[in-house]
């Protein structure tokens, strides 16, 4: 998987369009949620995208700290249902840490976790943060990262 990183305006109208399928297709129609994915938030973001075989297969946003959360922050992880037996979770979320802590010089990171992976998010340092949440019908956790 090629990993790279665009900001709104840098993206193509196809990259926008497999973005938002894909995150349509796991948030939506997989995990059975009906929800406002669109939520203005994506010009404010840096976008970090896993390619493979000209095919977006894996993603994140990427907030720097005061456009989100109050800290840095990473949402909307996910990687495609066919892939992700290769670890490409792993590798999406790592690029995304070190994009943070590269560019933005920063080192705290919060995140908004679906529950069910928290223990994922704690291999790459993230310590749940308060009480259970849901969000969307989903149970949540805050979780930061702080190195």
């Amino acid at each position: 998987m090629h990993i790279y990183v665009k900001t709104f305006s840098e993206l193509t109208t196809q990259e926008l369009y497999e973005i938002l399928q894909l995150r349509s297709e796991v948030f939506v129609v997989e995990q059975d949620c009906v929800y406002q994915d669109i939520d203005g938030k994506d010009e404010k973001s840096w976008h970090i995208i896993g390619e493979k075989g000209g095919k977006i297969i894996a993603y994140t946003r990427v907030f720097k700290a005061g456009d989100y959360f109050e800290n840095a922050s990473i949402g909307r992880v996910v990687v495609k249902e066919t892939e992700r037996a290769f670890g490409y979770g792993h590798d999406i979320l790592k690029a995304s840490i070190d994009f943070i802590t590269t560019t933005f010089q920063e080192h705290v990171i919060k995140i908004s976790a679906q529950l069910y992976l928290k223990k994922f998010y704690e291999q790459h340092g993230f310590q749940q943060v308060g009480e259970g949440y849901l969000e969307d019908g989903i149970p949540h956790i805050g979780m930061i990262r702080k190195k």
